[in-house]
């Protein structure tokens, strides 16, 4: 069995977090100037959502299309600074836990001279995309995960400093904005229309090479990678735009572009046995792309639809199954979450979808790919094979909390359903506490749908201390907005007659 096939059993994540890059892994695109190591991740599309025709590609004079690109793509420069505090607090802690100077846990306190280094920034870099004159910018959500400064560089060496607007850790999307005006921008072209052997343009800034442009065909497309769906999330855009033009570290956010040098995708993961190119890339098509990037701007969060199942791939599934089923291609359904509208609309387990609003999706990933380009509240048209009977149902879609109501980006502990009161200290007392948060009310929203009911005390949330409503907010407003690595509540508190309960909220 050839390497790639071994891992395609077993994938291995890299990240930026060693210097060391691991064998035969599907790697994302960051560079890490600060420890020469890469990362990569997804995209993000234009503002004005107006698709552009894409016809198939027949002209090989990529001078135009290069000339009318380079100039939309930007370098991207993210410090991240390390709070001086949080760093003594950890080696206070380290030393409290006997691993503090390691040559002190051998020799000794050797006068007391030991001087702890201090933390220096990290500094990476990765590319962006210009999609509107006015400053928008596009990229990968980590390329800036935990910056603190943001350094865009335009292709004639202008500077700016530029502001997070949003990001969407479950698609790796991010969006930014500077303060300028008049912008060179790649246009919006149409993913959807794209052919397998079309040739395609990489833009971006590899290994810190600005204004780099590589060419390649469309290898496959609907490409699904499991290694990149990380944990505990169900909700990873799998539905690559798979080509052969050459990216490498640096070019993480960077524009796929056709021939006419319109937008068609975000560069974002490579095949690599070593860390660089070695011969397949992967980027999020520009239709699932624009829409998450328009609901950052406009809502500050994403209006994430779901139909409420469980799916398979028809390919995956055993021969005498298939055969069963009377039909090679689609998405299987093998369950419906508790809030399903295709449940709800009609449709039944090991229903297989094969067409949505007209367009047929041949697996998982490709249904995937169609539903996100929506909103809760949009209705789709979904054709369905029934061992061999062809049926068709009208769904309106729903957010993860079973609704259609807009979810704000400024949404903090109102998604919780519930009010809240701090401890008196005559609580404190009589609970032998110092701390806590008591839940005063419950209405529908998270905690009712996990059971906590009122009168319980939170004590921990993701394993700090709560003590005000403030303290909570911020954990909450921190995940939806992606300003953290967590996307559950792990919450733990107790109840008046004293029992102890942990409660795991999805906020994602």
């Amino acid at each position: 069995m050839n390497k790639f096939l071994k891992n395609a059993l077993g994938f291995t994540l890299v990240a930026a977090v060693s210097s060391g890059v691991a064998v035969g892994t599907y790697a994302y695109m960051q560079t890490d100037q600060s420890a020469a190591v890469q990362t990569n991740g997804f995209f993000q599309q234009p503002l004005t959502y107006a698709a552009l025709h894409t016809s198939a590609a027949e002209n090989t004079d990529f001078t135009q299309a290069a000339e009318n690109t380079v100039n939309g793509v930007v370098h991207i420069k993210a410090t991240t600074k390390v709070d001086q505090s949080q760093a003594n607090r950890r080696g206070q802690q380290q030393q409290q836990g006997g691993y503090g100077d390691p040559f002190e846990l051998l020799f000794g306190n050797r006068g007391g001279n030991f001087q702890r280094p201090q933390p220096q920034p990290r500094v990476g870099s990765g590319s962006g995309v210009i999609i509107s004159n006015d400053g928008y910018i596009i990229t990968n959500n980590h390329v800036i995960d935990g910056a603190t400064e943001l350094e865009i560089t335009m292709n004639d060496n202008r500077k700016f400093v530029a502001e997070l607007i949003g990001t969407d850790p479950s698609t790796d999307i991010a969006l930014l904005k500077i303060d300028a005006t008049d912008l060179p921008v790649i246009p919006f072209g149409d993913s959807e229309k794209l052919k397998v052997g079309e040739w395609v343009l990489a833009v971006g800034n590899p290994f810190n090479l600005t204004s780099t442009v590589t060419a390649g065909i469309v290898s496959a497309k609907g490409r699904g990678l499991p290694a990149l769906r990380g944990n505990g999330s169900d909700m990873k855009v799998e539905s690559f735009i798979q080509t052969d033009a050459a990216v490498n570290p640096g070019n993480s956010g960077g524009a796929l572009v056709n021939t006419k040098g319109e937008l068609i995708g975000i560069n974002t993961a490579i095949y690599s046995e070593t860390g660089s190119y070695a011969g397949y890339s992967f980027a999020v098509p520009i239709s699932i792309a624009g829409k998450i990037v328009n609901d950052l701007k406009e809502f500050g969060a994403v209006q994430r639809a779901v139909l409420g199942i469980s799916m398979l791939d028809i390919a995956t599934l055993p021969a005498d199954k298939r055969d069963e089923l009377k039909v090679l291609e689609g998405a299987y359904i093998i369950e419906f979450a508790d809030f399903s509208s295709a449940k709800e609309a009609g449709l039944s387990e090991e229903d297989v979808i094969t067409h949505v609003n007209g367009v047929k999706v041949k697996n998982a990933s490709e249904l995937q790919e169609q539903v996100s380009k929506y909103r809760p509240g949009d209705k789709l048209d979904l054709k369905v094979d029934r061992k061999g009977s062809t049926k068709s149902y009208n769904v309106e879609l729903l957010n993860r909390q079973g609704s259609t109501a807009i979810v704000k980006g400024n949404a903090g502990v109102e998604l919780l359903g519930a009010t809240f009161k701090a401890l008196t200290p005559e609580a404190m007392r009589k609970y032998g506490t110092n701390y806590g948060l008591q839940v005063e009310s419950i209405s529908n929203g998270k905690f009712s749908e996990v059971g906590i009911k009122k009168g319980f005390v939170i004590m921990l949330v993701n394993g700090r201390k709560i003590t005000r409503k403030e303290d909570l907010e911020m954990i909450v407003k921190n995940i939806l907005n992606g300003k953290s690595d967590d996307q559950l509540l792990l919450i733990k508190g107790f109840y008046q007659n004293g029992s102890v309960k942990h409660y795991a909220i999805d906020l994602i």
